[in-house]
């Protein structure tokens, strides 16, 4: 929301400069070179990335809308979620946490923290992971190894979008020169004529100049900044899974795992030490 909130109060003060210097805020709506420069940035996405890349761009848009979902409190639910699921494996062997992993929606200790729940790529990556430990058939180092691959792969695929966002906003300034290039050639052929018109021509022409370098630094470039920051946080939400995941595999304690996780948390959403230990007995309790 902030990124919109942010574009939205560079708009108002270009407005607002432009019309204290005498400027007419109907010389600069020009529907024409808007459905250029628009087609231009939908098509370069769609050849670059196919209608599938697209999508995931509309969808990623979309959900700056929504407040991010990396939030402090959510770094305390899983920590509080794998502290219990542990304390099982320790308690009941690592048979006695299938049934939660199997059916992590069923488990009456994962459907607490709805926050891990609803987290599609978090939740598949733990249970899948708790899967392989429990075939014993894997050592920790290879669960290390196999678990990196797995989130530099998804890790890739979430760049796809703000990549792509970037790579238009480089590209529309080119796109607008393209448009006032445009604008030019159709005022060419009016010379001659009313000079009020190929003024009008001429102004219109460089909406698209201004336009193509408006949507770049002041739209897409701040997006897709914002996006690849929801991105970093998503990788190391599951990067702080990762390192309890290794540490339990490698036979750690529960709270050890959870503190191995907890160090893995970048410090401005990182839960103190004594506020994780007292959130962990307070479920044990």
């Amino acid at each position: 929301m902030f990124v919109f909130i942010g574009i939205f109060i560079s708009f108002a003060a270009i407005l607002v400069g432009y019309t204290m210097h005498g400027g007419q805020i109907g010389v600069l709506i020009q529907i024409n070179e808007l459905v250029i420069l628009a087609g231009c940035g939908a098509g370069s996405i769609i050849s670059a990335q196919g209608m599938a890349g697209f999508t995931m761009v509309i969808k990623s848009v979309i959900g700056l809308l929504k407040p991010d979902p990396i939030t402090k409190q959510a770094y305390l639910d899983v920590l509080k979620m794998m502290y219990e699921l542990f304390n099982i494996a320790r308690k009941e062997g690592l048979l006695g946490m299938e049934r939660h992993i199997e059916k992590p929606e069923e488990s009456e200790i994962i459907q607490n923290y709805p926050s891990f729940l609803t987290n599609h790529h978090a939740r598949d990556f733990f249970c899948d992971t708790m899967k392989v430990v429990l075939t014993g058939a894997v050592s920790p180092h290879d669960l290390a190894e196999m678990m990196e691959v797995d989130l530099d792969i998804g890790h890739h695929e979430a760049k796809i979008p703000f990549e792509a966002v970037q790579t238009v906003g480089d590209a529309m300034p080119g796109f607008g020169i393209v448009a006032a290039v445009l604008g030019v050639i159709i005022t060419m052929g009016k010379i001659g004529g009313e000079a009020s018109e190929v003024g009008h021509s001429v102004a219109a022409a460089l909406v698209g100049t201004f336009l193509g370098i408006l949507l770049a630094y002041g739209v897409f470039a701040p997006m897709a900044k914002f996006m690849e920051a929801r991105a970093n946080n998503e990788f190391q939400f599951m990067n702080c899974i990762r390192s309890a995941l290794f540490s339990f595999a490698r036979g750690e304690s529960p709270i050890t795992c959870v503190e191995f996780a907890r160090r893995n948390i970048e410090p401005h959403v990182r839960p103190g030490f004594v506020e994780v230990e007292a959130a962990v007995k307070g479920q044990a309790a």
